[in-house]
């Protein structure tokens, strides 16, 4: 063999190792990482609800309203209350909202955050613990994602893994596993996770950024060795044919 053609092998199978290498590389990569199947945002909802029967007399916010803890939101008048005041049968330190003599009481906002729904507008009739209204709490915003997994993937998921989170308006910010609940499915893990990132939690509930606006999550799954992906799948496939 010629110099020229001993360069030429060289050169040839510098290449090839070069292809062969990359190829691992990604195919690593790929086994490292799982895409979720669905995912949206998520907050702490915090309900508010009627002490006493009564109507409601004064509704001082809607749905998409901005709300610090303590606001007013509902007044209601219940005759049955200003009874029971009258009787001495309860007191209003005993309910733990203002009221007054004549049996009106305010519901106020527990937490700040963002009206989410209001159930009692005014003029309705509210029986006693009847639901008026939720908050999604300020601060509170999170990512719940679901992904369907190899029961030998999920071993490989652990809290504070890290998870990429594509968003609406096409941010990539980062967050870290906070809880998982699994189920199995045929063999696979059906994993709801939910993601936490001060990025997200940061920014105002509203627009695109509020309880149920879908978004990418893709987790990151534990490295155990550059030659795991291609092991677990050379397994994989010797386990389907039988050997």
């Amino acid at each position: 063999m010629t110099w020229a053609g001993r360069i030429r092998l060289a050169v040839g199978l510098l290449v090839v190792f070069a292809v062969v290498g990359a190829c691992t590389l990604v195919f690593t990569q790929r086994q490292t990482r799982a895409d979720s199947v669905s995912a949206a945002m998520t907050a702490d909802a915090f309900s508010l609800g009627s002490v006493y029967a009564g109507t409601v007399v004064d509704q001082n916010v809607s749905a998409g309203d901005t709300v610090a803890q303590g606001d007013t939101l509902f007044t209601v008048r219940s005759p049955q209350l200003a009874r029971d005041l009258e009787q001495k049968a309860i007191t209003a330190d005993d309910l733990g909202v203002p009221v007054d003599d004549d049996g009106t009481y305010e519901v106020v906002a527990s937490v700040d955050g963002v009206v989410a729904e209001v159930l009692a507008p005014a003029g309705d009739f509210v029986q006693a613990g009847e639901l008026l209204a939720t908050i999604d709490q300020a601060g509170s915003l999170a990512v719940a994602a679901q992904f369907q997994l190899t029961a030998r993937d999920y071993g490989r998921v652990e809290a504070g893994s890290t998870v990429e989170l594509l968003l609406p308006d096409n941010r990539r910010i980062s967050g870290r596993v906070a809880e998982i609940d699994v189920e199995t499915d045929s063999g696979s893990a059906r994993s709801t996770i939910v993601v936490e990132s001060p990025a997200l939690a940061a920014h105002a509930i509203g627009g695109l950024y509020q309880p149920g606006t879908p978004v990418t999550a893709t987790l990151q799954l534990r490295d155990d060795g550059p030659l795991a992906g291609i092991t677990d799948a050379f397994g994989d496939f010797v386990r389907k044919i039988g050997l």
